[in-house]
């Protein structure tokens, strides 16, 4: 009975965390996520339509199929990445740009901050 309220407990905590990552992205601020994005992303890219730097632009990137933008040379990761940019899935890869998609050319470790990264992703939904 005690291993099975251990693994109750786990599990339970597990969504919790789970639940939190995800609500924090969509309570995110933008006001602070633009500062965040201006000192930290804005130098490699671009938040206008069809302007890329270092990085391509982040444009409408909420939702957005990864490895699409026109005239971006991407990395084979990035192009074998499948998954759509939703606030969960850019909250993973904030956190750890090459842990989560292992060949990007991204030379960034990251945004450990979660309220960072909430906000951050926050101001990206603004950008349509």
């Amino acid at each position: 009975m005690t291993g099975r309220l251990i693994f109750v407990l786990m599990l339970a905590l597990a969504t919790s965390s789970l639940a939190t990552s995800s609500a924090s992205a969509a309570e995110g601020d933008p006001a602070r996520g633009k500062a965040v994005f201006q000192r930290t992303c804005e130098n490699c890219h671009a938040a206008v339509i069809g302007v890329n730097k270092v990085g391509p632009s982040l444009w409408n990137v909420i939702d957005r199929k990864p490895a699409i933008v026109p005239d971006f040379a991407y990395s084979d990761a990035m192009k074998a990445n499948k998954q759509a940019w939703t606030p969960t899935t850019l909250d993973a890869y904030l956190a750890d740009p090459r842990g989560d998609v292992h060949g990007v050319k991204m030379f960034f470790k990251g945004l450990p901050n979660p309220a960072d990264r909430a906000n951050v992703i926050a101001y990206l939904q603004t950008l349509r």
